[in-house]
């Protein structure tokens, strides 16, 4: 049990970020051991009599994804999402992003291994909602947000979550698409980079899942949601530099403040006209319950930033994702400010 606690803390390294205090290693090992210890091997789950029909048909649906994510994507053939586990609440983690009061930059946490994260996940929402009120106590802004899934990185064998397995068809394999994805490459010190690639992953992913398996129906409702998510992201970035710019002005904290009201006050009014240009769709509603500030424009770039440039360094490759996976994984053995500008070069200027 010791080298497996200190084996969860390695993979802890790589997956969560955190300040280096005996309480949150805690509660990341034994979070994980718990998922862990719940999971049993899908066949296993289908063969057992008390495994109601909602749960064996997504799990079925789970087992030909997975088989197609390494067969037709090139992704790792693995033990991972071969396992079902359900660990009773709606969220495996909760993530805290922390942004200073004018800034768009994210308060990074660190770790030795795994090096600067822009968040901190942590096991129970009570954990995740303390620990804002910390940071929100020294003056950040603050955005905590559920979690369905993570990636140990291929430290471990991943399991599938009753968080997420109901999902819809196209979203259920969006979402073991980019978290395999994770396990291809791993640049230190750089989110953007990172969950950026998992997101091109995942959308080439769906685009030929759906192609294969998919009805023009299924089809049609995932291109309307990636067309709302770039609106989204759109409207997200725009303010971002927005703010940036006022924040860079040498102007007094209250004058800087009244300017950040306004605009994210006209960013909530932009959104309120996206959502009439979407038919009423209010999918990001929820998202955006906690009020718009420096830290929710954080993790919306986390997830974002760098989408563009590997969108069309895979276009450039012709579409060859094995190609893709062999010039991602030299781009994160680059340090960031070299791999930013191989991006730059080969995937035109940055937005």
């Amino acid at each position: 049990m010791q080298l497996l606690a200190c084996a969860v803390v390695l993979a802890m390294a790589a997956l969560l970020p955190g300040c280096a205090t005996i309480e949150y290693y805690a509660q990341a090992i034994s979070g994980h051991l718990d998922v862990i210890r719940r999971a049993q091997p899908i066949e296993e789950r289908l063969q057992a009599s008390g495994t109601n029909a909602r749960l064996r048909a997504q799990l079925e649906r789970v087992l030909v994804i997975r088989e197609f994510a390494s067969r037709e994507l090139g992704l790792p053939d693995n033990g991972s999402y071969r396992r079902y586990a359900d660990v009773e609440r709606p969220y495996v983690l909760w993530n805290v992003f922390a942004a200073p009061e004018f800034s768009v930059q994210p308060k990074l946490s660190c770790f030795p291994i795994a090096g600067c994260i822009a968040y901190r996940g942590f096991y129970a929402e009570a954990d995740a909602q303390r620990n804002g009120r910390e940071l929100r106590g020294q003056g950040y802004d603050i955005f905590v947000v559920g979690v369905p899934a993570y990636s140990t990185l291929g430290w471990f064998d991943d399991p599938v979550l009753n968080t997420f397995v109901f999902y819809p068809e196209a979203e259920l394999a969006r979402l073991l698409f980019h978290e395999l994805a994770h396990q291809v490459a791993y640049a230190r010190d750089d989110t953007v980079f990172n969950e950026s690639f998992a997101v091109a992953v995942e959308e080439e992913g769906v685009r030929r899942w759906l192609a294969r398996h998919g009805a023009q129906e299924q089809r049609s409702a995932f291109e309307a949601s990636q067309a709302r998510r770039r609106d989204f992201v759109a409207l997200v970035s725009r303010y971002r530099e927005r703010l940036a710019t006022l924040y860079d002005q040498p102007a007094t904290d209250e004058e800087k403040r009244r300017g950040k009201a306004r605009l994210f006050a006209g960013m909530m009014e932009d959104y309120g006209a996206l959502k009439v240009s979407w038919g009423g769709f209010a999918g990001y509603d929820r998202f955006l319950a906690q009020g718009p500030n420096n830290a929710l424009l954080v993790s919306v770039i986390a997830y974002t930033g760098l989408v563009p440039h590997l969108r069309a360094l895979l276009a450039e490759r012709g579409g060859d994702l094995s190609a893709f996976y062999a010039e991602v994984k030299g781009l994160a053995r680059l340090d960031k400010a070299e791999r930013e500008q191989r991006l730059a070069v080969l995937a035109g200027p940055k937005p």
